[in-house]
């Protein structure tokens, strides 16, 4: 049941205005494991009367069962839902849930103590406002108390509070809560926060928790429903310029046109001037639209629909701003980057990023150093590993507008997913842009690609053989090399070896390194293209987001495909180089088919099996489709 108030029984109209008229505080607690964090929650729902009496009688009989509490009530099983938890007694995944007091909602996340998931923490701490960092006072702070204080900091959460934990079993020992706080407060100061309130607490028995302790007569300081009531978060983002991203183009009718969005800072009112981003197109508000009317003004928050006095073009993912202080627009930046997926990430792998209701296809570019979290230390890296944290350059395929995440979580923050999997694969924060992306501009040419073309009496075009070393790749494109030259079409070939004495000679054969091999030579292909060529290509090229990155490169009909499609066991037999024999001897590390995977082509254009076609046919094949395409 809900919070109880004089006003249910009196007057319950009342109540329900009051009650959804509430600010609403999202916060999260974090710490090691075994703190005490899901104990914390379930204190708190069992405080505000959340609890429903038949939970009440579930939570006794699962405290008797599988308790940690030797058969008395054991709260942590309030919050802890999946099996795996129960059974360990540990939380896994983030859980969310709500409870109120008489002056404000909430929603708390709990988030796992152990490093494996710490991808769920930094989920669950993206939308807080506070945190709430859990510490045992029987051990004081550890390592894992830091690395949350260290992504807690990171995600620009300001307002914590640190509740010592656990104190009824050291006696309420006023001396060891004094250095506790005094140790943490010296690391709290070394990564950013210095907003930080202890308060001595017993999760379990409730002590200063919704009510004031006799144990902590020392303790002059707000409880923690106390805190939690009075910390303020909304005050920076009101005082802010407007930013709106722009969600959805609203048009039910012929008559109207409006853009809808939660605004993301600041204020705004009819008549106030606008600027569209990234365009920079201006117009003035004319209405600001909600499901019960018009509204004269509205604040950071709130979801409405602004409709504008001129015709601009707006799109989904634009974003409506000042006109007056408009934020920046770039498409290089240096970011915060948590990785979260179990395949690491190689720099150079195209992703596609989404920032608000924007997305774009991105690249690292650079990895600049890791950090270790609980030394933070700065670590050299080339890829990053699931759960790995490292400062990091992203390269945009097109500029957006954008404000560091420290001021702006809307317009700084983003998620990076995969284009083959759809999978969400990281999670980002924008430091700044890069001064390069002001010093380099499109320059604008009398000459294009159409001109270039018509010069030469055809169109450019990428033809990219992939298959497994002994495919006969670099074989079938010397002949369609060698046929185009004949007819009299202006050609040129890309061979994988060719490619690493000159261009590619400082690349060896990691998976970053073939990333970045197979981004080079796309980036050649493509300017070729651009010059009215019939480009072939010869790589491996094993994996699927660097093919599909090439392809991006290209205008539609570019780019075509080519699976050379030779079985493992033949290529190996064929082996001319002596390739496998050294891999299977392990004297070749990373080599595709062995200890490196390949990764077909789903759907190319053409498609050549080796097995039944010889590499003549395979050439004239090749040379046919592009004549007769």
């Amino acid at each position: 049941m809900a919070h109880q108030s004089e006003l249910i029984a009196s007057d319950i109209e009342a109540y329900l205005e009051a009650h959804q008229n509430k600010s609403l505080l999202r916060f999260i607690t974090c710490g090691s494991v075994d703190d005490g964090k899901s104990t914390l929650i379930g204190r708190l729902l069992y405080d505000s009367k959340m609890v429903f009496e038949d939970q009440m009688a579930q939570l006794e009989a699962d405290s008797r069962r599988i308790g940690t509490q030797g058969g008395e009530i054991d709260f942590a099983l309030l919050v802890d839902g999946l099996a795996a938890e129960r059974e360990q007694g540990i939380t896994i995944d983030v859980a969310y849930r709500f409870f109120s007091t008489e002056t404000r909602k909430f929603i708390v996340a709990d988030t796992p103590g152990h490093e494996q998931y710490t991808r769920n923490m930094v989920t669950g701490a993206s939308t807080a406002d506070a945190a709430v960092i859990l510490i045992d006072a029987r051990k004081g702070v550890l390592t894992q108390t830091r690395r949350h204080s260290y992504l807690v900091s990171l995600l620009g959460i300001r307002n914590v509070v640190l509740a010592v934990n656990k104190m009824d079993l050291i006696g309420w020992d006023h001396a060891a809560f004094d250095v506790i706080v005094a140790d943490y407060r010296a690391f709290a100061a070394s990564v950013g926060l210095t907003n930080v309130t202890a308060i001595p607490i017993s999760g379990l028995k409730g002590d200063n928790i919704a009510s004031r302790s006799d144990a902590t007569a020392w303790h002059d300081g707000p409880t923690l429903v106390e805190w939690l009531e009075g910390v303020d978060v909304g005050q920076d983002s009101r005082a802010r310029p407007f930013r709106m991203p722009v969600q959805w183009v609203n048009r039910p009718s012929l008559d109207f046109r409006g853009f809808s969005g939660l605004i993301a800072s600041g204020t705004v009112k009819p008549g106030d001037r606008v600027k569209v981003l990234p365009s920079g197109r201006e117009s003035t508000v004319a209405r600001i639209v909600v499901m019960l009317g018009d509204l004269d003004k509205a604040v950071v928050g709130q979801s409405v629909t602004l409709t504008l006095t001129d015709e601009v073009d707006v799109s989904r993912g634009d974003v409506l701003v000042a006109a007056d202080a408009p934020c920046e627009v770039a498409d290089q930046f240096e970011t915060a980057l948590v990785w979260m997926d179990d395949e690491p990430m190689p720099p150079g792998r195209p992703y596609l990023l989404k920032i608000g209701a924007r997305t774009v296809t991105a690249q690292v570019t650079e990895i600049k150093h890791k950090v270790n979290v609980n030394t933070m230390e700065k670590l050299a890296a080339k890829r990053l590993e699931l759960n790995e944290i490292a400062v990091a350059n992203i390269s945009l395929d097109r500029a957006i507008p954008f404000e560091p995440y420290g001021d702006n979580r809307d317009l700084g923050g983003f998620i990076l997913i995969d284009k083959i999997s759809n999978r969400t694969v990281g999670a980002g924060l924008i430091n700044h842009h890069l001064r390069r992306a002001d010093n380099i501009h499109w320059q604008a040419l009398d000459v294009d690609k159409a001109a270039r073309a018509a010069i030469k009496g055809q169109k450019g075009r990428v033809i990219w053989l992939t298959g497994l070393s002994g495919a006969g790749k670099s074989t079938i494109a010397n002949m369609v090399d060698r046929k185009l030259h004949v007819m009299g079409r202006h050609t040129y070939l890309l061979d994988g070896d060719n490619v690493r004495h000159g261009l590619n000679r400082d690349l060896g054969f990691t998976e970053e390194d073939r990333v970045e091999n197979i981004r080079r030579v796309a980036e050649v292909a493509r300017l070729m293209a651009d010059a009215g060529l019939i480009v072939i290509t010869a790589f491996i090229s094993p994996f699927r987001a660097e093919r599909r990155m090439a392809r991006d490169l290209m205008e539609a009909g570019e780019f075509i495909e080519v699976f050379v499609d030779t079985p493992l066991s033949v290529a190996e037999q064929r082996d001319v180089k002596g390739l496998y024999q050294k891999a299977r001897a392990g004297q070749l590390k990373n080599f595709t088919g062995v200890d490196s995977p390949y990764e077909a082509p789903e759907a190319a254009e053409i498609h050549i099996n080796t097995t039944a076609m010889s590499a003549t046919d395979a050439a004239e094949a090749i040379v046919s489709w592009l004549l007769g395409e």
